[in-house]
């Protein structure tokens, strides 16, 4: 079950925490998977490992924001044979604040990265999808695009926006073969967590890393290996039935 052989995988955000350990279960699996991040050094790093374990990978250096970097990589990847089989829209990025501390280049950022990454990089996936019958497309929403999270504005309106497309790139290509769903975690641990504790809120890491761990009704934060696993199975065949579909992998949080 979940065998990937023979298919082309790209992951955004595939440097680090969730985007690294869905690359890596992919390869696991036997796909081929494209690693694609801003940091080329963290996607290199990401590759590397997967050779280590005798998967097959290779890095792309890609801001998701800029439309001639997104352009750049899918051009690659058409040259190599123009077959993408899975898309994972997972680079994102982060922001504190409510309405009112959030500036208008705030949001514009949030709105690049989040939103605008998810329509560049879908945008150039689908018609390489379509040439061989169809794909998957898997959306890196989050829970604050089901429910309400303090102080997490312009973060939640991005992933509202991330939730909505899902659904309407599934409807509008349900019949062509084109598969999209959307995973909506709660808090995951990566490193980017303990960076962003760690800056601020020195001298207050324990404190606050069990303050989020407690947010989650289980009682910790989820693994990024978790998401990944639920990855798997929604770009696997075995998921040949499910699309436009948002699925929480939340620790209990909406059921609290």
């Amino acid at each position: 079950m979940f065998d990937l052989t023979h298919k082309i995988a790209l992951v955004t955000g595939a440097g680090s925490g969730i985007g690294a350990a869905i690359a890596s279960v992919f390869a696991g699996r036997g796909a081929n998977v494209l690693v694609v991040d801003r940091d080329a050094a963290a996607a290199t790093a990401t590759v590397d490992a997967i050779g280590r374990s005798g998967g097959a990978a290779r890095a792309y250096r890609c801001d998701v924001s800029d439309e001639a970097s997104v352009s750049a990589v899918f051009a690659d990847v058409e040259r190599a044979g123009g077959r993408l089989d899975i898309l994972v829209n997972n680079a994102g990025i982060a922001h504190v604040g409510t309405i009112e501390q959030t500036s208008p280049k705030d949001l514009q950022r949030i709105y690049d990265v989040n939103v605008f990454g998810v329509y560049l990089c879908s945008r150039a996936a689908i018609p390489l999808m379509l040439t061989r019958g169809g794909g998957v497309i898997l959306n890196m929403a989050s829970i604050a695009s089901l429910v309400g999270v303090p102080d997490r504005f312009a973060y939640s309106m991005s992933k509202g926006a991330v939730l909505t497309m899902t659904m309407s790139i599934a409807i509008d290509y349900v019949k062509r073969g084109i598969r999209c769903n959307c995973i909506c975690p709660a808090r995951i641990h990566t490193p980017f967590v303990d960076g962003f504790v760690a800056a601020n809120y020195p001298g207050r890491e324990p404190e606050v890393l069990r303050a989020l761990s407690e947010y989650q009704p289980i009682g910790r934060m989820g693994t990024p290996e978790e998401v990944a696993h639920l990855a798997l199975y929604l770009c696997s065949d075995e998921a040949a039935f499910v699309t436009g579909q948002a699925y929480p992998i939340d620790g209990g949080v909406l059921v609290a």
